[in-house]
């Protein structure tokens, strides 16, 4: 009689605790789906990339230094960049998307609830490339380059935290 107590005790004490956790997670949900919210909504969004996805070389893992990142009118790209360039440059062309350049073209949409699509265009003297950027409550972000002279390529990454 005593171990079914025990075990009715011990029961209800992981209920509790599984409860807690839940509410927990909530929370910590919703505090990431603000933080996402407010980077967006002021232009300042940093992203850690963790993975690349090429045309030709299929998947890879990046090392955690690379990063894309919006403040206000301007794109800082730190990209590794592995496919065919398809007309080489008149100056010397730069290993990976590489710039800090003023946004051509911004503009943003909400195509589901837990989704921001964020698209921007920005001309080097190398290239124009398009950023299509998705952005997610969950604080994962998923990017898309094309450019005129290089094969499309991809990255996944995180929201992290961005000093103004």
């Amino acid at each position: 009689m005593k171990r079914k107590g025990s075990i009715i005790g011990i029961m209800a004490l992981l209920m509790i605790v599984g409860c807690a956790t839940q509410q927990e997670r909530a929370e910590q949900r919703a505090q990431m789906r603000q933080v996402v919210n407010q980077a967006v909504s002021s232009r300042l969004l940093h992203i850690d990339i963790r993975s690349m996805n090429t045309m030709r070389y299929g998947s890879k893992m990046v090392t955690p230094d690379f990063f894309i990142e919006l403040r206000g009118d301007t794109l800082r790209s730190y990209l590794p960049y592995l496919g065919q360039v398809h007309q080489s440059p008149i100056v010397s062309p730069s290993i990976g998307l590489n710039f800090e350049e003023p946004i051509l073209k911004y503009s943003e949409n909400h195509p589901k609830s837990s989704k921001t699509q964020l698209m921007v265009d920005v001309k080097t003297r190398e290239d124009i490339y398009h950023y299509l950027i998705d952005v997610y409550d969950t604080g994962e972000a998923h990017i898309s380059v094309r450019s005129l002279y290089r094969d499309p390529i991809s990255y996944d990454g995180t929201i992290a935290p961005s000093s103004p």
